[in-house]
């Protein structure tokens, strides 16, 4: 079981994700850890990444998910994988369907509240509404809507596997 939660910031792919990993007995990663330091001051200062940016950042994540394919590790990767370029980038070089895409939904209204309430180390809240301009449809991915508890999330995620695999 390979999955990436997918979604813009605020929409809980970190807290979904460490509990999920923890119900399934996987390894998590984070995929905001494996940016460059220039990513990460662009974003700091507002900018919104361009492909250009996010390309080698992308294949990196690559690496870590065909690593674990290759090993028979199970694991979770929060990543906001908005378009469908970049989710076939994170796929490349596995089999189809190794990696189960999964949108965390919420309304802009809830993901302005939660980034409001938080501090993120360089995901300034001004680049929300340039990644849900950004976001494509994610065609084939198990899509939840991430408005109530994190166990009941969980728990709907991973019915959701059980129903594809």
């Amino acid at each position: 079981m390979i999955v990436v939660l997918m979604g813009v910031s605020g929409s809980g792919k970190t807290t979904i994700g460490t509990l999920l990993a923890q119900k399934a007995c996987a390894v998590f990663a984070d995929a905001d850890d494996y940016h460059p330091e220039a990513n990460r001051a662009k974003m700091a200062a507002g900018h919104a990444l361009d492909d250009a940016d996010r390309e080698p950042w992308l294949e990196i994540l690559n690496g870590v998910l065909r690593g674990w394919h290759d090993n028979g590790t199970k694991g979770v990767m929060a990543c906001s994988a908005l378009k469908v370029k970049y989710r076939e980038t994170l796929a490349n070089g596995m089999p189809e369907r190794a990696v189960i895409f999964c949108l965390l939904e919420l309304s802009k209204e809830m993901l302005e509240k939660r980034m409001a309430g938080r501090h993120h180390e360089f995901m300034n809240p001004a680049l929300l509404d340039s990644q849900l301009a950004t976001l494509e449809a994610p065609g084939g991915a198990l899509v939840v809507k991430n408005d109530r508890a994190p166990d009941e999330v969980v728990d709907e995620i991973l019915q959701g596997i059980a129903e594809r695999v």
